[in-house]
């Protein structure tokens, strides 16, 4: 096996699609959503609240500050979906071109990368999940089966002279971010 998709546990039997290409030339593989989502729109009561206060140059207490960020922050949207390639490899998840413009949606981080060592890892089997904010002014219902972001393998390089990491994955998603 070189690198390719399969369907976590947690969905086996509940219909869903392994990441394709749509077209001949498509260098990304489409990622669906696993289940019916609501995204909610980060234009909420709180996140209102602050931008007026800080339009008025009043300060926000430590409450409206945790209260406006919670609205900003991002959601993790299932997929169902595990990425197995080979070392020195890497999969980039990147928004498609229509969910800003139809939807709304972005990743708020650009791009998403999923490493080798991903794979069946012990904390969530490696489902990849796709980060979104909505950015809409209304929440967004995202169906079973919807296109919400596309996977592309590329190679990657390493420096000269590294010192080889010996941490090995145990987690999930953010496992490797250090406190």
């Amino acid at each position: 096996m070189q690198r390719g998709f399969e369907i976590v546990s947690r969905y086996a039997n509940q219909g869903l699609q392994v990441p394709y290409r749509t077209t001949q030339q498509s260098a990304g593989y489409d990622f669906e959503c696993a289940e019916d989502f609501v995204l909610p729109s980060i234009w909420r009561h709180d996140l209102l609240h602050a931008f007026k206060r800080l339009r008025h140059r009043e300060p926000l207490t430590t409450e409206e500050l945790e209260a406006g960020n919670h609205d900003l922050k991002p959601f993790l949207v299932p997929t169902g979906i595990k990425a197995y390639m080979q070392p020195g490899e890497v999969l980039i998840l990147a928004n498609r071109s229509s969910n800003p413009l139809k939807h709304g949606l972005i990743l708020p981080n650009g791009v998403g990368v999923i490493d080798a060592d991903y794979y069946n890892n012990e904390k969530n089997e490696g489902e990849i999940f796709v980060q979104l904010v909505n950015v809409s002014l209304h929440d967004v219902t995202i169906p079973k089966g919807q296109r919400i972001a596309q996977g592309i393998f590329m190679p990657f390089r390493l420096a000269d002279g590294e010192q080889v990491p010996q941490q090995q994955r145990t987690g999930g998603f953010g496992s490797s971010d250090r406190a």
